[in-house]
């Protein structure tokens, strides 16, 4: 019987040590020439005009949504299937997320129809999150939707880097947008965000948060509150050798999607994919009829499924809102269904074979 675990972090031990060295050479191992340099090459991939780094991806969103002026009294619309850091980092600023169910239980895309009526006067973003290396199916309509409502689009980026349609990388539709290198994510520093934005006041804004209210550092005079939410060179030096790979990276994320294409062919449904962006996978994801019952049978043969998100108005932290669950079946659904597969960078081809023998089994 094979061990598949759902993860392995992608590290190259030497190239890593290549990048590093030169911080031990200048001695500065807090943020520094490394941080900037990453910064540079990842405003060069996304087109954005600003971007600061951040400690990691939550607070990366919470850096935005400061940013922007949303606090206390605001409320911000959030998708309801997605990581539950996007809920939490309203809730970190002091507004009401209000949860808004998904499109489809295989599109897991904020639904525009139900997002009207969750419009109050306290309104004053939208949240969208684009999940699992594939870009938001209708990005575009909610642009249109918040311009609008005069709303703020705030879009949670964490696991689309890289994705785009040749002319708009996700994350540059909104005043803002957000990405985590967490230790998963197709490029990694362990731990870290980014935050990128075309609006010059805003990105101030950051930087005087992001750096204890200062726009930099070495001096002890601070105009304003902020925090310390910087990244180190040891992590960007990390960040570094990961966008030297980034090219192998995707080629062969590519390859493990289209082999469980073909072991899996029409027997399952996949995530519904944007047609027009491009798309890393971040994990392979399908639906079945039964998902927990499907997991648990791929567990006895040795492999490491994982389901979708947990839905966040289900979320036992999230009781107060009083969310109605009936307001959210295509979540439901989502979870009920969804398996996440391991997708991870040096994943064999027998290894891929033989998980989706596994899950088509456990469907008989």
């Amino acid at each position: 019987m094979m061990k598949i675990p759902q993860f392995k972090s992608f590290v190259n031990k030497k190239d890593y040590y290549r990048e590093v060295k030169s911080v031990f050479e200048k001695k500065y191992i807090a943020e520094g020439p490394l941080g900037a340099k990453f910064r540079e090459q990842l405003l060069e991939i996304t087109g954005a005009k600003y971007g600061v780094l951040a400690s990691n991806g939550t607070l990366a969103i919470y850096l935005a949504l400061k940013a922007l002026g949303i606090g206390r009294g605001d409320e911000v619309i959030v998708q309801n299937v997605t990581f539950i850091a996007s809920g939490n980092s309203v809730e970190m600023v002091g507004a009401k997320p209000v949860f808004v169910d998904i499109k489809a239980p295989d599109d897991m895309t904020l639904d525009l129809k139900k997002v009207e009526k969750k419009l109050t006067k306290r309104t004053k973003a939208i949240m969208i999150a684009h999940l699992f290396g594939s870009a938001c199916t209708n990005i575009r309509e909610i642009k249109k939707f918040c311009k609008k409502h005069n709303l703020l689009l705030v879009e949670d980026a964490a696991q689309a880097l890289g994705i785009t349609d040749g002319k708009t990388h996700c994350g540059t539709f909104g005043e803002v947008g957000t990405f985590s290198f967490y230790a998963d994510k197709t490029v990694t520093t362990g731990e870290g965000g980014f935050v990128v934005t075309n609006n010059k006041e805003v990105y101030e804004n950051m930087l005087y948060l992001r750096n204890q209210g200062r726009m930099s550092s070495g001096t002890f005079v601070h105009p304003r509150i902020g925090y310390n939410f910087r990244m180190s060179d040891l992590q960007s030096a990390l960040g570094l050798a990961q966008l030297k790979k980034l090219d192998h990276i995707i080629e062969e994320k590519l390859k493990i999607y289209n082999l469980y294409q073909k072991y899996l062919g029409g027997k399952v449904k996949f995530l519904k994919l944007h047609n027009k962006f491009s798309f890393i996978p971040f994990r392979v994801i399908v639906f079945v009829e039964n998902a927990e019952k499907t997991m648990m049978q791929m567990k006895e043969d040795g492999i490491e499924p994982r389901s979708v998100f947990f839905p966040l108005h289900k979320q036992p932290c999230y009781t107060y809102l009083k969310n109605k669950d009936k307001e959210f079946p295509m979540s439901n659904e989502c979870f009920e269904t969804g398996i996440c597969l391991p997708t991870w960078i040096g994943l064999t081809k027998k290894q891929i074979k033989y998980t989706s023998k596994s899950l088509l089994k456990s469907l008989k």
